[in-house]
């Protein structure tokens, strides 16, 4: 039953990542998602983003069956997986996570993770989800008090919706999550300075690490945790 779930939501997720590419190219334009675009602005379509995209997605759409199987939160991920792929895109070329995406994640997620909740019977989970989005929000908005250049706000929001999805799988992964964002980040930005890509004052989106981190401890952070325990 797991391999024949990978593989219908492997499809599943090529088709979501091919469809994300309107999302992803006409959101921080503020431009309709569908139909004609006014004074045809419209740019084409970024081929090789559009593969990656989709295989990208198809990837973690595969992974997350098999983790999750017959769980309720699988739902609640993939949902989670597609919006922090456009996210992470978008904030990748426009250095931007927008609202228009954002909070219907974040409503998105609460809604789904109380059915999850209910359907595994398991109402701690949510409660400890709601709680970790509250603490990640406000360590976060702290962070961006004392740096706005190197905290945006877009990160700040974002973290409500990180720490709810990853709260509700347990304290432990939500540490692991957000702390591998800042990881991820300080790695690649120390490698694009040592191969002169970047210069050290200049801006880098920490969307993309945030997500990656996140869906790493989802994925693996139990096994990560278990380790690191010695498990």
């Amino acid at each position: 039953m797991t391999a024949t779930l990978a593989a219908a939501m492997t499809a599943v997720g090529l088709a979501v990542g091919w469809l994300l590419d309107p999302v992803i190219t006409r959101v921080p334009r503020r431009q309709p998602l569908t139909g004609p675009v006014e004074g045809n602005t419209d740019e084409p379509t970024n081929v090789s983003r559009r593969v990656l995209v989709t295989v990208v997605c198809g990837a973690l759409f595969g992974a997350l069956a098999v983790r999750f199987d017959d769980s309720w939160a699988l739902p609640a991920y993939l949902v989670l997986a597609a919006a922090l792929v456009a996210l992470a895109a978008i904030d990748l070329e426009h250095y931007i996570l927008p609202n228009r995406i954002v909070y219907p994640l974040a409503l998105a997620m609460v809604v789904l993770l109380a059915i999850a909740s209910l359907g595994d019977d398991d109402l701690d989970a949510f409660v400890r989800g709601l709680a970790a989005g509250a603490i990640a929000f406000a360590v976060f908005f702290v962070l961006h008090l004392v740096s706005p250049r190197s905290m945006g706000f877009g990160d700040v929001k974002l973290s409500f919706v990180l720490g709810l999805s990853l709260g509700w799988l347990g304290g432990g992964e939500t540490l692991l999550g957000l702390f591998l964002g800042f990881v991820y980040g300080a790695l690649v930005g120390v490698a694009l300075i040592a191969l002169r890509l970047r210069e050290r004052n200049q801006a880098l989106p920490f969307g993309p690490f945030l997500a990656a981190g996140a869906l790493t401890a989802v994925l693996v952070g139990d096994a990560i945790i278990t380790w690191y325990r010695g498990g």
